[in-house]
């Protein structure tokens, strides 16, 4: 009887709607991360406690689930503390991405002097295969990536940068950090991203691109050693790029970041 008087509206509607995006969400993010079955698997518990306690009302095997199902939530934040970062890093992104209270730069002379010379160091070491990783940092400083790498403080400049990711110097392997239109570190260690997902003919350099442009909000340039080619990596996602389009995409970023 209670099931006939039950009324369906369109605040019902919503509701079922916002939780099948908020599930599908939470699915994608796990595949991505590799632990898909495990969604899976607390979904078919969550349904089977839903069937005890709610539908056949079994009090005693409900009761244990009931603790069960408390328990089971914090140990949820702890084992996906990762996803539930980088989730709420992307809602973060998307709302920050309308420019709510940021102020206006008309700095563009400097950006663009910056990103051609980015754009030049990428060029030529695409065309002779040298690898090489740089970040250009948004509103989020990267202090703690910054001090896993040797301090610069350096104007940003071509030949500066071709020489650091030169294969007999020291500080080649790692990331260069750019930020506000300086070069603050070298030789940084970047996290690696654990998407599954990812292509495997991408490197160590792109995965570690990746990790970290899925967490903060800056911009990676990535230069494959073995193809020469040259990706770039933001908001979570990394793409190739040619090179006549580089300038374009770096202005872009950069002209944005500098806006927060």
């Amino acid at each position: 009887m209670y099931l006939l008087a039950y009324s369906f509206g369109f605040k019902d509607l919503i509701d079922i709607l916002l939780v099948a995006i908020l599930l599908y969400e939470m699915y994608r993010l796990l595949r991505k991360s590799g632990a898909s079955n495990l969604f899976w698997g607390i979904l078919a518990f969550i349904l089977v406690w839903f069937l005890v306690s709610f539908v056949f009302q079994l009090d005693l095997t409900g009761a244990l689930f009931d603790r069960i199902i408390s328990v089971g939530a914090i140990a949820i934040i702890v084992i996906f503390q990762e996803e539930i970062r980088t989730f709420f890093y992307r809602l973060g992104a998307r709302f920050s991405s309308l420019r709510i209270f940021r102020p206006k730069t008309n700095d563009d002379a400097a950006v663009r002097q910056q990103v051609l010379e980015i754009t030049q160091a990428c060029r030529h070491m695409a065309s002779t295969k040298t690898g090489a990783l740089i970040v250009l940092a948004g509103g989020d400083p990267l202090k703690d990536i910054t001090d896993t790498g040797e301090r610069l403080d350096a104007i940003v400049s071509a030949r500066l940068i071709e020489n650091i990711f030169f294969k007999n110097t020291p500080l080649h392997d790692g990331a260069l950090i750019i930020r506000d239109g300086k070069m603050v570190a070298a030789a940084c260690i970047l996290p690696v991203s654990k998407d599954q997902t990812i292509p495997q003919h991408y490197g160590l350099r792109h995965r570690a691109a990746l990790g970290l442009v899925e967490k903060t909000d800056a911009t990676c340039i990535v230069v494959s050693e073995e193809t020469g080619h040259i990706s770039v990596a933001v908001n979570g996602s990394i793409r190739e790029v040619r090179e006549d389009e580089l300038f374009l995409v770096l202005h872009s970023t950069s002209a944005s970041a500098a806006s927060v």
